[in-house]
């Protein structure tokens, strides 16, 4: 008998990576919505029956009550690192893996990270809307020689030790924030770990690469910002939990900071799939006011919004998709690879 399998909240790369990789014995079903609390009521009674692996991302809510609404599950694989949107407690309660993909987007989110930094820095985005603008008046937009700034590094883990050899490239100087600190990236990129508030301070850029632990959100708000150059920017390409959308919306207005890149925010089905999330009924009153905010951000021009694709290049999905299919083979044959519990 075939496996059933769910993937939830897929792209289209996703789902061509599986049609030329057939899994053998996998009945795979691709749907669109993210898996949560009220999604998993549009299932019909025969995929919560027989359902033995289901594939998410991050937008997705595995809460105790979408676990037990299956009968047969025993895989949750997670096309992503971070695993805080799975309720890890009542997985295990029920004997059922939880798979995940550590360091898949390294050189891309690295890579995507330093992209924009370049074009915040040089205004590359309002300098080429002006192009194409009929009605714009002359704007300057003088930007800063890369190699004179400082760079803060909040995060070293696999990303952001890929974000530090980059800007040495560059010729930056870097500061780092981690609890671990790399003597590797000290050696060869000549990172200088400092405290928080001094790494805050005294950046021209500031990157965050950390995961989201419940424990970390608002990592950025008013009195961060108030900290920064006036002339500073912010990026952030991990979680969008980490920043104060609000507080970041008026730092931003009020000339604390000088502009910022995000590919990440918070409630990013309100934002980034605002067709699909306009149907939905179970929607957060505080997920419409973050999007509010998103919207009036992106309309700055020192500000660059994207829709959390950091990560996505072929090569990096294809690295996902590998991982997550090791990872369900050997979990299905009782082994333990890229598990987290």
């Amino acid at each position: 008998m075939a496996i059933k399998m769910l993937v939830f909240d897929f792209r289209e790369s996703e789902r061509e990576f599986f049609n030329k990789n057939n899994l053998e014995n996998f009945d795979i079903t691709f749907i669109k919505d993210n898996l949560n609390d009220e999604t998993v009521k549009n299932l019909s009674q025969e995929e919560l029956e027989n359902t033995s692996v289901i594939s998410v991302f991050i937008d997705s809510e595995v809460t105790e009550n979408v676990i037990n609404s299956f009968k047969n599950l025993r895989i949750i694989v997670t096309r992503s690192t971070g695993v805080d949107h799975i309720d890890q407690k009542a997985a295990m309660a029920k004997n059922i893996a939880v798979v995940n993909v550590e360091g898949y987007g390294s050189k891309s989110v690295a890579q995507y990270t330093i992209g924009l930094l370049i074009a915040l820095i040089r205004n590359i985005v309002p300098a080429s809307k002006h192009v194409g603008n009929d009605n714009s008046v002359c704007t300057d937009f003088m930007g800063r020689d890369i190699s004179n700034l400082t760079l803060g590094v909040v995060g070293t883990g696999a990303i952001g030790a890929a974000v530090c050899k980059l800007a040495h490239a560059l010729d930056m100087k870097i500061l780092a924030y981690d609890k671990i600190q790399k003597q590797e990236i000290i050696n060869n990129y000549g990172v200088q770990y400092v405290e928080f508030e001094d790494l805050v301070s005294n950046s021209d850029v500031i990157t965050l690469h950390l995961p989201y632990t419940g424990e970390n959100g608002d990592l950025f708000t008013k009195k961060q910002f108030e900290m920064m150059k006036n002339t500073s920017y912010l990026i952030n390409t991990s979680r969008g939990e980490l920043v104060n959308t609000r507080a970041l919306y008026e730092a931003i207005t009020n000339g604390n900071i000088k502009g910022a890149a995000l590919d990440v925010v918070v409630c990013e089905d309100a934002s980034f799939r605002c067709s699909d999330f306009a149907k939905r009924a179970d929607v957060r009153l505080e997920c419409y006011e973050e999007a509010i905010i998103v919207k009036e951000l992106v309309k700055l021009p020192t500000v660059i919004v994207t829709p959390h694709i950091a990560y996505e290049t072929y090569d990096a999905v294809n690295y996902i998709l590998e991982i997550c299919i090791i990872g369900i083979l050997d979990s299905i044959k009782g082994g333990y690879t890229y598990r987290v519990c």
